[in-house]
């Protein structure tokens, strides 16, 4: 595989074979994959903490439905 520099970026390369552009810079891409990974950790929270609440709704409809039926 060959590649030739872009003219005016340090870190991009041009892939001769296939045309495209190639990013070099592995420190920046390694930042750019922790940004991912948190990212999607924090929306495992927020997924894992709305599936509790709507457990504790459930929860609550049901003790509200039996002390109702207690009541009467």
């Amino acid at each position: 595989m060959t590649r030739l520099k872009v003219k005016g970026y340090e870190n991009l390369v041009r892939d001769t074979r296939s045309n495209g552009i190639v990013h070099t810079n592995t420190s920046e891409y390694q930042m750019y994959m922790k940004r991912v990974k948190a990212r999607e950790e924090r929306s495992d929270e927020i997924r894992s903490a709305v599936k509790e609440i709507n457990n504790l709704k459930a929860e609550l409809r049901e003790i509200k439905t039996l002390i109702k039926g207690i009541s009467k």
